[in-house]
C-alpha cells in the first residue's frame, strides 16, 4: 500500500481529533481542523448516525496511531509483533519502539516541527548518531546515543534559527538537547508516562489480538 500523499488535515478530520501532522501550523488558528472539524465529504452540520462497533473503535485508534507516527501498515504491524515478543506489557513496549525510532527522536528533540520533516532530514543524511551518518528513519536509538545535525547541514536556515533563536521546546525528560550545538542525548528509554499523546494503545493491542 502506497504512502498517503494527499492533504494531511483530512486525516485529522477523519479521525475526529488533532494528531498534529503539520507541525507548528497545528498550534495556530490556521489549523484546518479548528476551522472545519467536520468529517471530509460531510457538511459542518452533518451528524454521524452510525455507531461504531468495538472493532471500528479499535481500527480507528490503530489508524490514528499509525498516522501520528507516519508509518505504513507493514512497518506498523511488524513493530507490533516485535513488541509482542518482548517481555513486559505489549502496549508499553509498542509505544517505546515507536518513540525510539530515529525520525521520532529528531522530532522530539525539537530539530523539526513535525515527524514528516524529521523523516525527510534523516533520509537526506543530515543526521549523525554517535558521529556516524544514519539515514534510516526506523533506526532504533539506545541509551547513551548522541544525535546531532551534521556540521555541513547546520547552515540550513531552519537549523540556524534553532541555534540563534530563543528556543522554547517541550523536550521529554528521557532526552537532553543542546540547541547551540544541535546535539541531543538519549538519557533513558521512554516510559508510558513520558508519552503525552492522545492515544489508547490498549485498543491497538486488542485490534491485533482479535
Amino acid at each position: 500500500m502506497a504512502r498517503y500523499k494527499g492533504p494531511v488535515c483530512r486525516i485529522c478530520r477523519r479521525q475526529g481529533t488533532k494528531i498534529f501532522l503539520k507541525g507548528e501550523r497545528c498550534y495556530t488558528d490556521k489549523c484546518s481542523f479548528e476551522r472545519r472539524p467536520s468529517v471530509p465529504g460531510k457538511s459542518a452540520h452533518a451528524k454521524r448516525v452510525k455507531k461504531l462497533t468495538n472493532y471500528g473503535i479499535q481500527l480507528r485508534e490503530k489508524q490514528k496511531m499509525k498516522n501520528m507516527y507516519g508509518l505504513m501498515e507493514r512497518q506498523f504491524s511488524n513493530l507490533f509483533k516485535k513488541a509482542e515478543q518482548k517481555h513486559g506489557v505489549t502496549g508499553d513496549n509498542f509505544l517505546q519502539f515507536l518513540e525510539r525510532r530515529l525520525d521520532n527522536v529528531v522530532f522530539r528533540l525539537g530539530f523539526t516541527s513535525s515527524r514528516a520533516k524529521a523523516r525527510q532530514i534523516v533520509r537526506h543524511s543530515h543526521i549523525l548518531v554517535n558521529r556516524k551518518k544514519v539515514n534510516i528513519p526506523s533506526y532504533m536509538v539506545e541509551v547513551g546515543d548522541v544525535i546531532e545535525v551534521k556540521e555541513k547541514s547546520q547552515s540550513i536556515s531552519e537549523f540556524k534559527e534553532l541555534q540563534q533563536g530563543d528556543i522554547d521546546k517541550n523536550v521529554p525528560s528521557w532526552l537532553e538537547v543542546d540547541f547551540t550545538k544541535l546535539t541531543g542525548t538519549v538519557l533513558s528509554l521512554p516510559t508510558r508516562e513520558d508519552i503525552d499523546l492522545p492515544i489508547d494503545e490498549k485498543l491497538v493491542v486488542e485490534y491485533y489480538s482479535r
